[in-house]
C-alpha cells in the first residue's frame, strides 16, 4: 500500500467542512478497497491555518472541556481564545472528534501535519 500526501490550502475555508474532508481521507474512505479495520489513509499537510474561516459566533460561544482528574477539576477555554494561542489546535481539535474513537485515531493523527 502506497501513502499519498493530500494537501489543503485552509485560506478562506470553513473550519468544519474542511475537517471533515481531513478526516475522510486519513481514513482512507475516499479510496475504493477501504475497509474500517484497516489504516489506508494519506498524509495530509495543511497550510495557512491562522486563514481559516470560522462561521458564526463559535469564537465567543463554543467552550472546549478537560478535566485535570482532581475533585472539581473541570477546565473550560474558549474557541476564540484558544484559536489566538494556536489555531492548529483548534484544527487537530475538530478532526480528532471526527475521526472514529478506536485504537487506530491516534495513528491517524500521526499524519496530520498542520503548518
Amino acid at each position: 500500500m502506497q501513502r499519498e500526501v493530500y494537501k489543503v490550502d485552509a485560506k478562506g475555508q470553513v473550519l468544519g467542512r474542511m475537517a471533515t474532508d481531513i478526516a475522510m481521507h486519513l481514513m482512507g474512505k475516499h479510496r475504493a478497497d477501504y475497509q474500517p479495520h484497516i489504516d489506508f489513509g494519506d498524509t495530509v499537510q495543511v497550510v495557512n491555518i491562522k486563514e481559516v474561516k470560522i462561521t458564526g459566533n463559535k469564537l465567543d460561544q463554543k467552550k472546549y472541556f478537560h478535566h485535570t482528574l482532581h475533585p472539581g477539576g473541570i477546565k473550560e477555554k474558549v474557541m476564540g481564545k484558544l484559536f489566538q494561542e494556536d489555531p492548529a489546535e483548534v484544527l487537530r481539535l475538530a478532526v480528532s472528534r471526527m475521526l472514529p474513537k478506536n485504537k487506530l485515531r491516534n495513528d491517524r493523527m500521526k499524519r496530520l501535519m498542520i503548518s
